[in-house]
């Protein structure tokens, strides 16, 4: 498997999706150098409108609220997944978006002919994939977003898009929203949240009970199949890695009808091996499948064998990209999760 390595604990695979090698500590920004010069000229001759940003006066007690503009109603200000109130001064025409699921988003409630720029790893839908390329893991190219007089930027949190980059594009007047989804319910909230930055409100509340119209469907088709404990294998090229204890992707194994074997840790994403063997699972989930990792593979690692998943057979494959990805495939995502634990399942 390719890792991009963002720190030394953080890992962010070539899905998009980042997990914890162990206790995170400050991520290492990467900002292009000479920049804020060059950004600052580039400003000074385009048309970006400038913006405000409030730091809210209390963000770790404070859940962030939703602006209720209507959906042409602008001047506006929303509220980010950071606590940060964002002022946008009129219906963005020219968007960057720096996370694949937001650029799903974006594209779905109906924005997509007003995305000018995204990121490498964005692979959908197949309109988004030809758009410039301004941010990779951990980068943004500032001067490119620049450059395109882009008049919002939609960027990831909990680093996945570096804060120096986030305050470089607000210090030269780019409004910036960070959206960070650490659970299904974070996820609707954020289609919701994209939808009122950029002027679609009702097409992202639409969406939004369109996704929890078909999770609550699925969830409760296997509400009463039995819970096998699952290990959702994210990696095991080197070390071990599967779902953090009450993460995202735990939420999604529980939703899916099975028992999560986590690593033992809120902050790491690592297991030791010793720990996954006493948990014994009885399903294994391949997320790393679609880098040609097989049950084959899985039953010839050492001490692997005397897991029941191996032994029964039980080592299954499901669609990583849209289990993990926080865009408007998630309920496709949990389908896909819950044919894997239960593939006798009878689905809406």
């Amino acid at each position: 498997m390719r890792i991009d390595v963002l720190h030394p604990s953080f890992r962010t695979d070539a899905r998009g999706f980042q997990y914890a090698a162990r206790p995170a500590t400050q991520p290492i920004a990467r900002v292009p150098s000479a920049l804020l010069v060059v950004v600052l000229i580039v400003v000074a001759g385009c048309s970006a409108p400038a913006a405000s940003v409030v730091p809210s006066a209390d963000t770790a007690s404070t859940p962030p609220t939703r602006s209720t503009m209507p959906q042409s109603d602008f001047p506006s200000t929303v509220t980010d997944d950071e606590g940060t109130a964002v002022a946008i001064e009129r219906r963005p025409e020219r968007i960057v978006s720096l996370t694949p699921g937001t650029t799903e988003i974006l594209f779905t409630i109906g924005a997509g002919d007003r995305v000018v720029a995204t990121t490498d790893a964005d692979d959908y839908p197949p309109e988004a994939v030809p758009l410039p390329d301004v941010g990779s893991f951990g980068s943004v190219d500032i001067e490119h977003i620049v450059s395109l007089e882009a008049d919002l930027v939609i960027a990831g949190g909990n680093a996945y898009t570096s804060p120096d980059a986030i305050g470089t594009m607000r210090s030269v007047g780019i409004p910036v929203v960070v959206v960070y989804a650490p659970s299904v319910a974070g996820v609707l909230a954020d289609v919701e949240l994209i939808g009122q930055a950029v002027g679609q409100r009702e097409e992202a509340q639409q969406l939004a009970a369109e996704m929890r119209t078909e999770i609550d469907a699925l969830t409760d088709a296997v509400e009463d199949l039995p819970r096998p404990r699952v290990f959702y294998e994210v990696d095991a090229s080197a070390a071990v890695f599967g779902p953090a204890d009450d993460s995202f992707l735990a939420e999604m194994v529980r939703l899916a009808g099975g028992e999560p074997i986590t690593s033992g840790s809120a902050t790491s994403f690592e297991i030791q091996l010793e720990d996954l063997i006493a948990a014994d699972p009885e399903v294994i989930v391949l997320g790393d499948a679609a880098f040609g990792v097989t049950l084959e593979q899985v039953a010839a690692r050492p001490a692997w064998d005397v897991m029941s998943a191996v032994q029964r057979g039980a080592v299954r494959v499901a669609d990583d990209k849209v289990i993990t990805r926080p865009g408007p495939r998630l309920p496709q995502g949990l389908r896909s999760l819950i044919l894997a634990i239960h593939p006798d399942a009878r689905l809406p």
